[in-house]
């Protein structure tokens, strides 16, 4: 049985197998709904990059993430 709380809402995801209901990103477990929103976030800023860097996009999402993770929201 595992026991994981999101780092961004702070929610308690009881039973949880890995890759199905929360993700680990940069050393950060995030809900599905929490990764849900990041990527809607970021993707009007991905979308204006060119040329496209998978470096950049990188750095791109763990800047947001750790933001996140700091306000406890998204």
């Amino acid at each position: 049985m595992i026991s994981v709380c999101c780092d961004v809402c702070r929610k308690k995801l009881e039973n949880s197998d890995y890759g199905r209901t929360f993700f680990y990103i940069a050393h950060h477990s995030i809900c599905e709904p929490c990764k849900e929103n990041l990527e809607l976030q970021i993707r009007p800023t991905m979308r204006t990059k060119d040329p496209f860097s998978i470096d950049w996009y990188d750095k791109l999402l763990k800047d947001s993430l750790d933001k996140a993770v700091q306000k406890g929201k998204i």
